[in-house]
């Protein structure tokens, strides 16, 4: 009797201790005193900046943390983002004082886009609050001032009614919160020096890239020992940019870093999909200064672990035909020798970028692609879809045949694979050939 007792009076302390600590994470996770920097007084609907300044370096910011990607270019909202819970709409952040954010005031804003509170509760991380964590007050104070200036545009949004339950209840976020967010500010590491600490505030923090360049874990939290070392984004995937050479971007220079997130190309490869977004929308904006900066950190950073594939080698019927296929439908454009065309169509020769994981390439065949329209680079190729012409198998055979060519080693593309991305992007099966009578 006296063991039980003990027992329960053990398994009773533990449970006061954990309750205790999980009060003091959840204190630490909400607690939003960074925010009282900010005005609480005047909406944004009642508040138009005099400071041309502030508002042109808002706008800069603005184009760092990429909100018209997600928000359009009036920022209304109503983009869809899938999720492996269920479908979200991107909400108004015009100043509408009825579907927008026209009644929040400084301090509201500060703790939407830095603490995950909106108006109607939590915020999902699909709105990286995560990294805008990191944002400073001064860019803050900038980007309230842009959006001050914005016109407002009356368009009602259900941010999460395609959320699957219980996943549409935004309290669970509060949970979510308490496992994954880190509520801190940016602080620059004093043995680097400022190019370095720019490039990790914006790699961190507005320009949120482990967002999607970092694999999750069943929950959706970051899994921070695979930093940057690649994630599923939706149908697509966002590529290791790691310094590791054969999958990541080891072998791009600084200038090739800079040079593709300020054209959508570095003469190997071509932005496409969510990437040719943040491209047009965002880090085609950003200057030389802060481009650099980030190819200096992302270059220090320790390479990831993947491996060099042995490759995979078809047998010789296999390998003929899907060769003549490239010939016939690829060449044109990616050159007889996977040489590409520099600056619109990306070269398949030794690009590491194309040799680890394959969803990027089979969801181009399938559905086509579109580079990124830039300033630098203003004629864009597109890709055509090829899920009409092309079955399973002899999508893998083409890829197989692209992926271990020119130097190139990479592992097998299977049929299943292909059929999987053909059902969850919604590609059309290929066309029959009708039978001449």
């Amino acid at each position: 009797m006296a063991k039980a007792k003990k027992i329960t009076y053990t398994l009773a302390a533990l449970a006061v201790i954990a309750g205790i600590a999980a009060s003091g994470r959840l204190w630490v996770v909400l607690d939003s005193a960074r925010s009282n920097v900010a005005d609480d007084n005047v909406q944004l609907a009642d508040f138009h900046s005099n400071d041309d300044a502030a508002i042109k370096r808002g706008e800069y910011v603005m184009r760092l943390a990429d909100c018209a990607a997600c928000h359009n270019a009036d920022f209304s909202g109503g983009y869809t983002i899938d999720t492996p819970f269920g479908a979200l709409q991107t909400s108004n952040i015009s100043p509408d004082r009825e579907t927008g954010i026209g009644n929040m005031t400084e301090r509201d804003f500060f703790n939407a886009v830095r603490q995950g509170r909106g108006e109607h509760g939590f915020l999902y991380p699909a709105m990286p609050y995560t990294a805008y964590t990191k944002m400073s007050d001064d860019d803050m104070h900038d980007l309230w001032a842009y959006f001050s200036a914005q016109k407002p545009v009356h368009n009602a949004i259900d941010e999460n009614a395609g959320m699957n339950f219980p996943y549409n209840i935004r309290l669970a976020m509060a949970g979510w919160n308490l496992l994954f967010f880190d509520n801190n500010a940016f602080k620059p590491h004093t043995a680097q020096n400022d190019e370095w600490n720019r490039g990790k505030y914006i790699v961190d923090g507005p320009a949120h890239c482990s967002v999607c360049h970092t694999a999750r874990n069943a929950l959706g939290g970051e899994i921070s020992s695979h930093y940057l070392q690649g994630g599923n984004l939706g149908s697509w995937y966002a590529p290791d940019i790691t310094p590791n050479p054969h999958a990541g971007i080891g072998k791009w220079s600084d200038a090739q870093i800079a040079d593709y997130l300020k054209t959508g190309s570095n003469g190997a490869s071509v932005a496409a999909g969510p990437m040719a977004e943040a491209v047009e929308h965002s880090t085609q904006y950003f200057n030389d200064r802060d481009l650099h900066a980030i190819a200096t950190y992302l270059r220090s950073l320790p390479a990831s672990s993947t491996p060099q594939d042995a490759g995979f080698v078809m047998d010789k019927t296999r390998h003929d035909r899907a060769a003549l296929r490239y010939e016939v439908d690829c060449s044109a454009c990616h050159g007889l020798s996977g040489e590409g065309i520099t600056g619109m169509v990306p070269a398949f020769a030794g690009n590491g970028a194309m040799q680890n994981d394959p969803t990027n390439m089979i969801h181009a065949l399938l559905d086509g692609a579109r580079a990124p329209h830039t300033a630098g680079r203003p004629t864009s190729a597109g890709m055509p879809a090829f899920s009409w012409k092309l079955n399973d198998q002899e999508m893998a055979d083409v890829l197989n045949y692209v992926r271990n060519s020119w130097g190139n080693q990479a592992t097998e593309v299977k049929a299943s694979q292909v059929a999987d991305l053909r059902k969850a992007t919604g590609a059309g099966a290929k066309l029959k050939v009708p039978v001449m009578k």
